[in-house]
């Protein structure tokens, strides 16, 4: 049960130390330039605005 407890730690340890390494440098662009409003942003502002209209319908 200690061996497959450490093994289990050891081997996510390992997992998340390679994903951290993995991880991209600074892109040294313009820090005054802001990044545009994607797409990504746009479906979420439509899935909040939905679900907070699905829950005030269903409140009345």
């Amino acid at each position: 049960m200690i061996l497959k407890k450490l093994i289990t730690t050891l081997l996510i340890s390992v997992t998340v130390c390679l994903c951290l390494h993995a991880q991209p440098g600074d892109p040294g662009g313009d820090p005054d330039n802001p990044v545009p409003i994607t797409g990504l942003e746009i479906l979420i502002a439509a899935g909040a605005a939905l679900g907070i209209r699905s829950f005030v319908k269903a409140k009345k």
